[in-house]
């Protein structure tokens, strides 16, 4: 049996924690750089930054109180987007974690230099030696790291809101003229850069499993020290800039030093040390804890080794990760120019937070378990603007950091092809939220062709110069079929061809064959309880003049006949898919294979006209073309069966089921189509490789098909449906439909 983690964090760790992880290098290190870019509208900056952090932060609240387990972002935008997209948030994160440990460790150095005459030769070994003692505490236990992380915290915060109370009487508003002189792209500029000062707000939520009463700690966690640290931000910027002439800030390493020490003095300096040297140390404790429960989140889903899975029977940690960790963490402050990759984890961290709340859209969309304990407001509108405002900062960070962040990208994407896609058989909530959106899109296309229509609706029945009658009243009887349940009409039309020497005018003339012609269809009007208007057209060409006449009457239905598929079509092209291929209007190919005809010799005379045409039909059955159900093959097969009082059948065609996702959103879609029927309905799935279908039992007496269906060997009259173009979904929703559904 897994062992699981002891949940022994209080809303006061977890505030201490989330407050630890954010109050480091984004206050001590990051305002002297941004000043330089917006001057002092950096304070805008933050406020700005703060708040498009806040979507990201309801989104995981919400995600965190449904899945209180470790993995925090990774484990959301995995279960929500798929493992694919799972294991590059969780490997980028990781990294990202790591490397901002290493820089507030690194970045804390030069505040120890502030004070005391160290060589500078000593800044590395010492983070090193920081590093490596809190990989030692967070290896003993997350409720020694918590308790840890509260002492420095505390700590902290008194010297932080010493200085910015004690700082606020010595402002000089002048240093605030110009305020906006860098412009909105500055502002901007400077809010991405400020940006990942806020990330660590959200990743209290890669410890949840060892939490306390989750759906009450993690929201308040989250959104408590959010709130709590925006307006620390802001007052400490504000008060920075207050007591500095403009430009001093950007020449120290150490910016909060330099204005203690313009306000506060020595004991003030001395201060603002203490809690820059315990807030970088608590920045890279908390990145320590979170970062580490990434690879063992990853581990226990099998998109990274079991050992990193592995949970100390001693200290009850997940120790072979934190070590992991620390090792990657100790590289990175001894041999990465940390301060060169800053704009990079910040880039990535904007790409996290925008699949983050891409990710809860997935999960309240889908059909996937998902009970959260917290429900984040004003859904989706709050996810919509955390999405818009992600993609706006990107473009404000540079050409290199995109580039960097795309690396990440493609070393996560290469991970998972070549270590985790063979050992993981699922797929995330999105996939499932497509699949049934696309379903939703597919029945409401079908709802309004099943819809009768409002007046005017025509079917034109194309009837060439010599053809057999039993198939010529097939073709009337479907088209009947078509336009009773619209209120519509038929217009049967004989197209004669006359050679290109004859004058037409010569080919006018009615033979008695035309006479007979226009008396039997006339006749039909009272056997199919349908208007039949019967007319004929004279032309050198009878595929252009078919192709006029749909185009300039307007039809909604073309009715004919398949034509053989002989050595001249292979060879010449097909007069029906030249006329398909220049009309817009919904067309059916009927095949009358298996229908009564009463010319043949074996009838010996005894059935009348009357009895020609499809014959009885008890089963209509409708195959797929690879996804949903052409909208007007289920109203073609729907009419049809519902002259008939026969029963349809719905076959989808699969390869295999992907997943029971897929299985269970085609049997939703099936029920919805079934809805929509006027007829008794049976579904089920074609599968080819199997052949495990009712289609080979015989009961079929109408196949209803698509141009590209699976081809299926049927002795009775079949309907090829070719919908009108604008009523199918682009290549892009089809290749989704063949792809998901």
């Amino acid at each position: 049996m897994p062992k699981s983690l002891e949940r022994d964090l209080g809303l006061l760790s977890v505030l201490a924690i989330s407050i630890g992880a954010m109050i480091g290098s984004g206050i001590f290190i990051l305002p002297a750089l941004a000043a330089d870019i917006a001057g002092p509208a950096v304070v805008l900056a933050y406020l700005i930054a703060g708040l498009l952090v806040v979507p990201a932060a309801l989104s995981k609240s919400e995600m965190a109180t449904a899945m209180p387990e470790s993995g925090g972002t990774y484990l959301f935008i995995e279960r929500g987007m798929g493992p694919l997209l799972g294991t590059v948030a969780g490997a980028g994160t990781w990294f990202a974690l790591s490397f901002k440990g290493a820089l507030a460790l690194v970045g804390g150095v030069p505040y120890l230099l502030y004070l005391f005459d160290v060589p500078q030769s000593i800044t590395t070994p010492l983070a090193l030696a920081l590093a490596a003692l809190l990989v030692v505490v967070n290896v003993l236990g997350a409720k020694q790291t918590g308790q840890l992380q509260i002492a420095i915290v505390a700590v902290m915060l008194v010297a932080l809101g010493w200085f910015a109370l004690g700082g606020v009487p010595s402002v000089e508003m002048a240093y605030y003229d110009g305020f906006f002189d860098s412009g909105a792209g500055g502002i901007l500029e400077a809010t991405g850069l400020v940006f990942v000062s806020y990330a660590g707000v959200t990743k209290i939520a890669s410890v949840a499993e060892e939490i306390e009463d989750p759906g009450r700690n993690i929201p308040l966690g989250i959104l408590g020290s959010l709130a709590f640290t925006t307006v620390l931000y802001v007052l400490i910027v504000f008060v920075m800039l207050g007591v500095t002439e403009p430009g001093s800030l950007s020449d120290s390493s150490a910016p909060m030093a330099v204005a203690a020490d313009a306000t506060l003095g020595t004991v003030g300096v001395l201060a603002v040390v203490v809690a820059a040297l315990l807030a970088l140390v608590s920045t890279a404790n908390a990145g320590v804890l979170s970062s580490s429960r990434y690879p063992f989140a990853m581990s226990r889903d099998n998109l990274a080794p079991p050992s990193l899975g592995e949970i100390s029977d001693r200290f009850g940690t997940p120790s072979t990760s934190i070590t992991v960790t620390g090792v990657v963490l100790l590289l990175l402050i001894a041999f990465v120019p940390i301060a060169d990759i800053a704009k990079l984890a910040s880039a990535f961290q904007i790409l996290v937070f925008i699949l983050v709340n891409v990710a809860l859209v997935a999960f309240r969309r889908g059909a996937m378990e998902y009970e959260p304990e917290f429900h984040a407001p004003l859904y989706p509108w709050v996810q919509l603007f955390g999405v818009g405002s992600g993609l706006l900062l990107l473009t404000q960070m540079g050409t290199v950091p995109l580039v960097g962040a795309v690396v990440i990208t493609v070393v996560g994407i290469a991970w998972y092809l070549a270590y985790g896609r063979s050992r993981v058989d699922r797929e995330g909530a999105a996939v499932d939220a497509i699949r049934r959106e696309l379903g939703s899109q597919a029945v409401e296309r079908t709802r309004e062709a099943v819809t009768p229509a409002t007046g005017g609706y025509e079917v034109l029945v194309a009837v060439p110069e010599e053809m057999n009658r039993s198939n010529e009243r097939t073709l009337v009887e479907v088209a009947a079929d078509l336009a009773r349940p619209q209120h519509g009409s038929v217009s049967v039309v004989r197209f004669d061809h006359v050679a290109d020497q004859v004058p037409l005018d010569a080919a006018t003339a009615q033979s008695p064959a035309d006479v007979e012609f226009e008396e039997r269809t006339d006749a039909m009007t009272d056997d199919f309880d349908v208007p039949v208007r019967v007319s004929e057209v004279v032309s050198h060409d009878t595929r252009h003049a078919l192709a006029h006449h749909v185009e300039s009457t307007g039809v909604d239905v073309l009715v004919m006949e398949t034509e053989p598929d002989g050595l001249r079509e292979r060879l010449f092209g097909s007069d029906v898919e030249w006329v398909l291929a220049h009309t817009d209007c919904d067309a059916v190919l009927v095949d009358p294979a298996g229908s009564v005809d009463v010319s043949d010799p074996a009838t010996n005379g005894e059935l009348d006209v009357d009895d020609a045409g499809l014959g009885r039909i008890d089963v209509v059955s409708v195959v797929t073309d690879e996804g949903p159900y052409d909208p007007a093959k289920v109203a073609i097969a729907d009419a049809i069966a519902t002259a008939h009082d026969a029963e349809i059948r719905f076959e989808y065609v699969v390869d295999e089921f992907g997943s029971e996702g897929q299985r269970h959103a085609i049997d939703d879609y099936h029920e919805e189509i079934a809805s929509l029927c006027s007829s008794p309905v049976r579904t089920g799935f074609l599968l080819p490789e199997s052949g495990a279908s009712d289609l080979e039992t015989g009961e079929t007496d109408l196949l209803v098909t698509g141009s590209d269906s699976v081809s299926v060997a049927v002795d009775c009259p079949s309907v090829l449906v070719r919908p009108r173009e604008e009523t199918t979904p682009g290549w892009l929703g089809r290749r989704l439909e063949r792809k998901l559904l």
